[in-house]
C-alpha cells in the first residue's frame, strides 16, 4: 500500500515536471527621458549619443526630447509631455531657474530627476551630473593667458544668466587675475547663436583693434569668433579659446584660426545621470537600516565629468 502510494506520488510529480512552468511576471519596461533645448546645436549630439549608449547597456528605453531653439516655454511643454509618460526617470538640462517648478512637479509625482550640464539647485532634483564649470573656466583662462603671453586685452563671450556659463566666466576671471598685464575689456552676449556671436565678435574687433584674445564659454561662441577673426584677417593675431568639440571648432583648430578649446565629456552627463536613476530604482544601497526613514537616497549628489583641452596636438581624435 505504501509502495503504491509512493509510485502514485512519483507519477504525479513527473507529470507536473513535464508541464511548462508558470511564467514569472515580466519586469516593467523602464523609460528614461532627457528634456533639453537647443537640440539643433552640434553640442547636443553628444547628449543624444550618451542617452542612446546607456539605454543599450542597461537594456532600458531612452528618449531625447525638447525644442531645437532656446525656447523655455517649448521646453516646459516637452517636459509636461514627458511627465505624462510616467517614465522611470528624467534627465534635464537646467538652463534657467524658471524650470524649477516643472522639475518639482515631476518629483512630486514620484519621478526622479537628475540635472545635467547646468544645475537647478533650487529644485528638488536628486543629483547633478556635469562639468565642474568653475574649474573649466580656470583651465580655459590659464590656456588663454599662456597663448597671449601673459599680457594684453581679452574678451569673454557667453550667454548671460545661465548658471553654468556664469561659473565658467568666474573661473576665467580667477585664472586671468593672476596675470597683472591682462585686462578683460568686455563680456559679450552670444545668445547661444553662432550668427549672433559672429556679429558680436566683429563689433568687438572694431572696438578693440589691439585685442589679444577671445574666450568662449559656450558652444556657439567659438565658431562665431572664428568667423569674425577670419573675416577681419586677424588669424593668429587674436587667440581664440573656444568651448566644446563641435566640428566647426575642430575645423577651426585644424585651420589655425582657433588656438584651443575646452571640451566637456558631454556624453558622460546623461550616461551617468541615467545610471544614477537606474540604481535608485533597482539597486537600493543599504547605507542605513532604513534608507527611506533616514532620508538617504543612496546616490551621489554631484558627479563632475571633467574638462579637457583640445588643440592642434589632439583635435583629430575628437572628430565624430
Amino acid at each position: 500500500m505504501v509502495k503504491k502510494t509512493f509510485l502514485t506520488a512519483l507519477v504525479a510529480l513527473c507529470a507536473l515536471a513535464g508541464r511548462p512552468a508558470a511564467a514569472a511576471p515580466a519586469p516593467k519596461e523602464q523609460l528614461y527621458i532627457e528634456v533639453s533645448a537647443l537640440g539643433n546645436l552640434d553640442y547636443f549630439y553628444d547628449h543624444k549619443m550618451g542617452m542612446e549608449m546607456v539605454g543599450k547597456e542597461l537594456g532600458v528605453k531612452t528618449e531625447y526630447v525638447g525644442p531645437a531653439e532656446y525656447d523655455m516655454n517649448a521646453m516646459v511643454a516637452a517636459f509636461e509631455q514627458a511627465i505624462a509618460k510616467k517614465p522611470s526617470g528624467l534627465v534635464v538640462v537646467g538652463f534657467e531657474p524658471s524650470l524649477n517648478a516643472i522639475v518639482d512637479k515631476a518629483v512630486s509625482q514620484g519621478i526622479p530627476v537628475v540635472t545635467v550640464d547646468a544645475d537647478l539647485p533650487g529644485s528638488k532634483r536628486m543629483a547633478f551630473v556635469g562639468t565642474g564649470n568653475f574649474n573649466a573656466g580656470v583651465v580655459g583662462g590659464t590656456k588663454l593667458a599662456n597663448l597671449v603671453g601673459g599680457k594684453g586685452k581679452v574678451a569673454i563671450m557667453l550667454k548671460p544668466g545661465q548658471s553654468n556659463l556664469e561659473e565658467r566666466v568666474a573661473g576665467y576671471k580667477t585664472a586671468l587675475a593672476k596675470f597683472k598685464d591682462i585686462q578683460i575689456v568686455q563680456l559679450v552676449d552670444t545668445q547661444s547663436d553662432p550668427g549672433v556671436a559672429a556679429q558680436a565678435a566683429a563689433a568687438l574687433l572694431q572696438k578693440f583693434p589691439d585685442l589679444a584674445g577671445i574666450a568662449c564659454v559656450e558652444a556657439a561662441g567659438g565658431s562665431g569668433a572664428a568667423t569674425a577673426v577670419r573675416e577681419a584677417k586677424k588669424v593668429g593675431q587674436v587667440k581664440i579659446v573656444a568651448m566644446d568639440r563641435g566640428n566647426e571648432v575642430l575645423d577651426g583648430i585644424k585651420e589655425g584660426v582657433i588656438s584651443a578649446s575646452v571640451a566637456q565629456q558631454t556624453a558622460l552627463m546623461p550616461y551617468y545621470a541615467v545610471q544614477i536613476m537606474y540604481n535608485l530604482n533597482n539597486s537600493k544601497v543599504a547605507i542605513t537600516s532604513d534608507n527611506r526613514s533616514a532620508g538617504v537616497l543612496g546616490i551621489p549628489a554631484v558627479v563632475d565629468t571633467g574638462a579637457i583641452v583640445i588643440d592642434s596636438s589632439n583635435y583629430k581624435f575628437f572628430k565624430r
